[in-house]
């Protein structure tokens, strides 16, 4: 049995395929995937999983080197993007890199999806809720 955190084979099967700069994303249960992207659907309900509890696993198993929010999660969801900026700020610490943090539109988000390698649905219902993750390298 796998011994680290990151139990969901499909997820550890993305992040071991990834490479420099890769992409995936994790989205909240109303984020449209695009059918050419692969869909990892984890919401089982409102708010299970909620987003913030599968970023937290992923970081784990992801060198992170950049991140992509929606500038509207700035004035429509505050709390969650202030979470997402600590746990950012810690995952340097961790990782012993700075990661990029870059905010664009909603809809330019929407698009950048299509060149994610998968999107991980959570059933995270607060408004913007997103994040694109890019690899990084551990040397």
């Amino acid at each position: 049995m796998k011994k680290g955190v990151l139990l969901h084979s499909g997820i550890s099967a993305v992040i071991s395929h990834l490479g420099h700069t890769d992409q995936i994303a994790l989205s909240d249960a109303g984020l449209p995937i695009p059918s050419s992207t692969q869909r990892i659907d984890l919401a089982l309900t409102q708010g299970t999983p909620d987003l913030l509890s599968v970023f937290d696993v992923v970081v784990q198993e992801l060198q992170v080197e950049a991140i992509i929010l929606a500038t509207e999660i700035i004035e429509h969801n505050p709390q969650i993007r202030e979470q997402i900026i600590k746990r950012i700020a810690d995952l340097e610490t961790q990782q012993g890199n700075v990661i990029t943090v870059k905010y664009v539109s909603h809809n330019i988000l929407k698009e950048k999806t299509k060149e994610s390698k998968a999107v991980i649905r959570t059933g995270e219902c607060t408004p913007y809720a997103n994040i694109l993750l890019y690899s990084g390298v551990t040397f």
